[in-house]
């Protein structure tokens, strides 16, 4: 879908879901990763990892105990043995298990040749040298077999994964100090408009400060990028051009915020397609908030234009544009922490459209909160959004729901 010219409206019946729209767009541009890098394991937390990551070998490497006891032979029943041995942790067995014998092991050790199961402590009557099992011992019982975790060219990591502790845990444990990682994409943020000021100025008639960055900064890095902020611009199309321009020669993306409806001084859309081919791929959603979102790019670089309103543009980054920049990031799929409860109240929507509704939590309940784009802090006082829509509207009290939690992977 190509961008209006200013001053034109949306043609609804146009409009693509969020989902068609991000399909389309991914299509037609394909981002990708800028390249891979090996990292030591303390950094590699929240990177994603750029190719699987297969088991070398038997792990556990020997038979071991999960139970602190008596590695023994099932096949002599309940009949007494003759302690012959202690075997330790990080140690080899001190040979192979006879008949009528046991060994103490601890919980991990490694099993003696011959031995199949291990009686626990409190299951076994210890009589000076001799142990006698309560009941006969069932071969593999409280054994962890060879191989059990992990066996030699098993692929245990996918490339596309985030490392979290898990992941880390799986690394160390086959040895890789150093990961093969994407390379964190780097991404210009700029904020249009010509009310906005600085933080830390004080705003005059009309003028608000400029919060949007930060929010969007804040949920690039989370998402795996490393932010660039370019000097806020007017709304006049030559300076976007120019500012996107100088993002697209720093950084391989750029995010824009502010400039995207269908007003006379709406300029990005313009602006990203004096770039060339794609330009503009997709131009409006149905969706609530934030219809007026852009999708475009100048070769494989993305140019994505959210919305100026705080709540809208934070919005569209976490549900829709965060499809996008995973794409660039390497991350294979997107997982979105989710909480199921019960609608306390009635959620309204329109039908054939996607809102996302910010609520909070109410004891088992979800309630929605009045949705205000222009407000600053709806989003910091909900627990996540409800999605409605587009066939089941609306979500009537009682119904089960899912709360998607703001930029939080699950």
């Amino acid at each position: 879908m190509r961008a209006l010219r200013p001053g034109a409206t949306f043609d609804v019946e146009r409009l693509l879901a969020p989902a068609e729209g991000v399909a389309t767009y991914l299509e037609a541009v394909a981002p990708r990763p800028p390249g891979t890098e090996r990292v030591a394991l303390e950094r590699a937390v929240g990177r994603i990892l750029a190719a699987d990551v297969r088991a070398d070998a038997f792990y556990p490497a020997d038979r071991r105990a999960t139970m602190d006891g008596f590695a023994v032979r099932s096949a002599d029943g309940r009949a007494a043995r003759r302690i012959v041995g202690t075997i330790r942790m990080g140690h080899a067995p001190p040979g192979p298990l006879g008949a009528g014998e046991a060994m103490r092991i601890p919980t991990g050790g490694v099993l003696p040749a011959e031995a199949d199961a291990v009686v626990p402590v409190e299951d076994a009557a210890e009589a000076g040298e001799a142990v006698s099992p309560a009941a006969s011992p069932v071969p593999g019982e409280y054994v962890t077999p060879r191989g059990d975790d992990m066996a030699p060219g098993e692929t245990i990591l996918h490339g596309g994964t985030r490392i979290g502790a898990p992941e880390l845990s799986v690394l160390a444990t086959l040895g890789i100090a150093a990961p093969e990682v994407f390379r964190r994409p780097r991404v210009a943020v700029v904020s249009t408009g010509d009310e906005l000021v600085d933080t830390g100025a004080a705003p005059g008639p009309g003028q608000v400060r400029d919060s949007n960055r930060w929010a969007i900064a804040g949920c690039l890095v989370a998402l795996g990028c490393e932010v660039t902020h370019l000097p806020r611009v007017e709304d006049e199309v030559e300076a976007i051009g120019a500012r996107i321009a100088a993002g697209l020669a720093q950084c391989d993306a750029v995010v824009l915020t502010g400039g995207s409806s269908v007003g006379a001084r709406d300029h990005v859309p313009v602006a990203i397609d004096a770039f060339g081919p794609p330009g503009v791929v997709v131009h409006g959603l149905r969706v609530k908030p934030g219809k007026p979102t852009v999708l475009g790019a100048a070769g494989p670089k993305p140019l994505i234009g959210l919305p100026g309103n705080p709540t809208s543009a934070l919005t569209i980054l976490d549900a829709i544009a965060s499809d996008v920049v995973r794409a660039l990031t390497g991350e294979r799929a997107a997982r979105r922490a989710t909480i199921a409860a019960r609608a306390g109240a009635r959620f309204d929507g329109r039908p054939g459209w996607t809102w996302y509704v910010p609520a909070v939590l109410d004891g088992g309940d979800v309630r929605p909160l009045a949705l205000r784009s222009s407000h600053t802090s709806l989003l910091a006082r909900a627990d996540g959004y409800v999605v409605v829509g587009p066939e089941r509207v609306p979500i009537e009290p009682g119904e089960t729901v899912a709360l998607v939690r703001y930029g939080v992977a699950g």
